[in-house]
């Protein structure tokens, strides 16, 4: 093992390493896309003269209008059908390209099993919970507390998982037991859990049926995940961990290691956001831990359940080589944090600006943080993150990935590159204020839980205007979107900071709430009143 080396992020010499074994430490056994290429020897050695396509997609791949016009004949000809021969089928049973791709895909992250996915994360995170629920008695034989003579089975959950997670447990009909995550309240920013939170937890919880935490966070930090696992294993249970922000984890030696490498036992990877795949692709990845022929089964079933009998070719061909690009270009990876390193030295040189990431090494939720993600306080300019977002790309043409009051975070994918000196160029046109004075709305407490998830998401309910709805039980999941985490559950009391906290994000430039009734929030859903 050898420790991480940040040169760019102060305090973050001794956190976390990189594995001798991770897939930037050497070079890889094979630098092929086997689905992805496949799948353009069919379509330009075969097709579309030589293979006349009389199925779906129903563009035939012969389409000169509309679509075809507008994406071109290339892109057409590789949109081909599901259950192809010699693509992702074979009559004799033999592996299929596909099969290949993935296998390639579980070495690269040190996986079990991976799964392609083509809804994005949100549909890996459907998909765990699903099996979870599925594998309940095996996970926990005996240990099922009853309420009313049903059976309620709970898991501890990272309250500031995405909203995708607590809608895979509405469906499976699972509890969540929710801790809250490590807080940078001057600027409203959630970080992680840490081993002792997650102790704690389940020592009070004995009968939860595993623990679901969120690394890295939307600001870049990453959790003690092999601190978290070893708890979650000495209480018996499997670490799912929601690795959406961390595809391009422990593919250079300056990144920390992702989740599996240490000791996770699921992790569901969107790996469209930093890893380079088309949008919405994402990988769901099983771990080598003592669940994995267990929890590989029920994964299987759940993802039959929610995936479509069409997937895009063009998805999943994206993931290949998405993989294949991570493997293979580790000079590219390093040029990106570079790229980042930059952006950073020349905003430190602002009075107006703070790196976030500075600071957040010494808090005691953060284990480590990812270069790639450009996180700036930008209070001094006397406006909202919001406010600069907004500047920056009707002014300057450039969009970063999100804002809060305090706060933009700009991503550098790995692999990809930024105009540096366009971006702090156009930071400096903001305007310069002589103190900070931006209200930064805090985020809010969560309301008193009275009723189950699944319940509460199924009961009677009725639309109330939202001065109506304080104290009454949310029967929705808001969640102020980006980062799209729920502020409000559904079974939850709504109280008064959670509304003006809602409808200020609905209010702010490209702020919105995933969830809502309407679009400013000026009602909500509750549960009626009974009797």
């Amino acid at each position: 093992m050898r420790p991480h080396a940040h040169a760019d992020l102060p305090g973050l010499q001794s956190h976390g390493a990189v594995s001798d074994d991770a897939p930037g430490s050497a070079a890889p056994p094979n630098s092929t896309a086997p689905y992805a290429e496949a799948l353009r020897e069919l379509a330009f050695t075969r097709g579309p003269s030589a293979l006349m396509r009389a199925s779906v997609p129903g563009h035939a791949a012969t389409s000169t209008s509309g679509v075809g016009a507008y994406f071109g004949a290339d892109l057409m000809c590789l949109d081909i059908a599901p259950l192809t021969d010699g693509i992702d089928a074979d009559p004799a049973g033999n592996v299929t390209p596909l099969d290949q791709a993935r296998e390639l895909a579980a070495q690269a992250w040190g996986a079990h099993t991976t799964w392609f996915l083509t809804a994005g994360a949100s549909q890996g995170n459907l998909i765990t919970c699903v099996a979870l629920a599925s594998a309940a008695t095996q996970l926990r034989p005996s240990q099922h507390p009853s309420v009313g003579g049903r059976l309620t089975q709970q898991i501890i959950v990272q309250r500031s998982v995405h909203s995708s997670v607590m809608d895979g447990l509405t469906l499976a009909g699972i509890d969540p037991v929710t801790v809250a995550p490590g807080l940078d309240e001057a600027r409203g920013i959630a970080h992680g859990l840490t081993p002792a939170d997650l102790d704690a937890a389940l020592s009070e919880h004995p009968a939860a049926l595993g623990a679901y935490v969120v690394s890295p966070s939307y600001f870049g930090a990453v959790s003690d995940i092999r601190g978290l696992a070893e708890v979650a294993h000495r209480h018996g249970v499997p670490l799912i961990v929601d690795e959406a922000w961390g595809a391009h984890l422990g593919f250079h030696p300056r990144l920390p290691v992702n989740g599996l490498r240490l000791g996770a036992d699921v992790a569901i990877s969107s790996t469209h956001k930093l890893g380079g795949s088309l949008g919405q692709s994402a990988m769901l990845h099983l771990g080598h831990g003592p669940w994995a022929d267990l929890l590989g089964d029920h994964i299987e079933r759940a993802r039959r359940m929610v995936t479509s009998t069409s997937e895009s070719a063009l998805l999943l061909a994206s993931l290949d080589l998405a993989r294949r690009q991570l493997v293979c270009d580790t000079d590219a990876i390093g040029a990106s944090i570079e790229t980042a390193d930059r952006v950073r030295a020349g905003l430190r040189r602002d009075s107006r600006f703070q790196i976030v990431t500075d600071e957040m090494a010494s808090h005691q939720a953060v284990f480590a943080i990812d270069p790639l993600r450009i996180v700036i306080d930008t209070r001094g300019c006397g406006i909202t993150g919001h406010e600069v977002r907004a500047r920056l790309f009707h002014d300057h043409g450039i969009q970063v990935e999100m804002s809060t009051d305090a706060v933009i975070v700009a991503l550098v994918a790995a692999g990809s590159q930024l105009d540096t000196e366009r971006f702090i160029n156009a930071l400096q046109h903001m305007p310069h204020a002589g103190q900070r004075h931006t209200t930064v709305h805090q985020l809010p407490e969560a309301g008193a839980r009275v009723m189950s998830l699944r319940a509460a998401t199924f009961a009677a309910s009725e639309i109330v205007p939202a001065i109506a709805a304080v104290g009454r039980i949310s029967a929705d999941s808001l969640a102020a979107y980006p980062p799209g985490v729920p502020n409000v559950l559904p079974g939850e009391l709504i109280t008064q900071q959670v509304v003006d906290f809602l409808q200020a994000s609905a209010q702010a430039p490209h702020g919105y709430v995933r969830g809502a009734h309407d679009p400013q929030v000026d009602t909500l859903r509750v549960l009626c009143h009974m009797g």
